[in-house]
């Protein structure tokens, strides 16, 4: 699924895992519509220089443990990953490839279960929270996670989505 350039100035390309059924679950959820809205919000909300691209992948604990253990040196599943590209756009292209970000379905609906939050909701969140790795955000200095967090919250009120942070200590 591809986002609308001219109201999120993003493309947002999202590819299911062989189609994943858990990521179209009985609730009804689009989880490709959702994930679409909520980094063209991110993006809108932090102002990208410029159309941009992310690449989005719904997959499974067994391939983001493999992805994290390989890239981060972390042999578990995590909830999302942001890989990161800096490329600047150019006469041949003039899309900036911001990224990927890959979200796992069993750590997200734990998650999203634990929290006594809808699946959808954590979802949005994880995204939003992917895209601003992407464009620079972390969260390593305490300082650094204020910044972010006020950013996903606000991002996800606009989506009409409850502050994740309101009743914990973690993403």
């Amino acid at each position: 699924m591809t986002g609308d350039p001219e109201s999120i100035a993003a493309r947002i390309d999202v590819i299911v895992e062989t189609g994943d059924a858990r990521w179209r679950d009985d609730s009804g959820l689009d989880a490709e519509a959702l994930v679409v809205r909520a980094i063209g919000a991110a993006l809108s909300a932090v102002g990208t220089a410029g159309p941009a691209e992310v690449s989005v992948r719904l997959t499974d604990d067994a391939e983001i443990r493999v992805l994290n253990r390989t890239w981060r040196g972390r042999d578990a599943a995590t909830n999302v990953l942001a890989f990161a590209l800096d490329e600047a756009p150019s006469p041949s292209m003039p899309v900036r490839a911001l990224g990927d970000v890959v979200i796992a379905w069993e750590t997200c609906a734990a998650e999203a279960r634990a929290a006594g939050r809808p699946v959808g909701d954590h979802l949005a969140h994880l995204a939003v929270h992917g895209a601003l790795h992407l464009v620079g955000f972390d969260h390593e200095e305490d300082y650094e996670a204020d910044a972010m967090e006020a950013i996903e919250t606000a991002v996800l009120a606009g989506l009409g989505i409850a502050d994740p942070y309101a009743d914990s200590a973690a993403a």
